[in-house]
């Protein structure tokens, strides 16, 4: 019984290595959910999907991007594509009051992709996932930068507001990143 101890405790520690492995440090994290007690952790909810990570403000010019974020999440989802918004109050137009913000994204833009609760998405306090974004392609110069990851966590593309998420560009981009089926 005792040679055995050895030989499953090596299986056990090479498996969790390799099973880790393919998961990035930066979406190695759990954050919590807009107006919700509910956490994601990333790595485990979205491995082997490309992401397309958007920070998002409830009052900014960009924010009807919603309407296409939405469209694209219901075309490509099945297809191995996660929308996944940040809220943020780094530009200063997101609203203060967490149930506010989670209402105009999931009732005055019909969001059924998740929208993780405010935090930093810029700076020395970025949160985690944005921290990983920024230093791989650059943080956000304003609301509604999108990052594309394929679904081996590596960071594609950074697309900036101006670039809407129903464009030929950014479908191409997206098409390009789905996992292979």
């Amino acid at each position: 019984m005792k040679h055995l101890l050895l030989p499953l405790t090596t299986l056990l520690a090479l498996f969790s290595d390799t099973l880790f492995a393919s998961c990035p440090d930066f979406l190695n994290h759990s954050m919590r959910k807009l107006a919700s007690t509910e956490t994601i952790q990333f790595c485990e909810a979205y491995e082997g999907k490309a992401l397309l990570i958007v920070n998002t403000a409830s009052y900014c010019g960009y924010t009807s991007q919603f309407e296409s974020l939405e469209e694209v999440h219901q075309t490509y989802g099945g297809n191995g594509l996660v929308v996944l918004g940040f809220s943020s109050d780094d530009f200063f137009q997101e609203d203060n009051d967490e149930g506010d913000a989670a209402e105009v994204c999931f009732e005055k833009y019909d969001v059924t992709f998740p929208v993780i609760a405010t935090s930093a998405v810029r700076g020395s306090d970025a949160n985690p996932v944005f921290r990983g974004l920024g230093e791989a392609a650059g943080y956000p110069s304003w609301n509604f930068n999108k990052y594309l990851v394929s679904p081996a966590g590596e960071v594609m593309e950074h697309f900036s507001s101006g670039v809407k998420p129903d464009s030929e560009e950014m479908r191409a981009a997206i098409e390009a990143a789905l996992p292979a089926t």
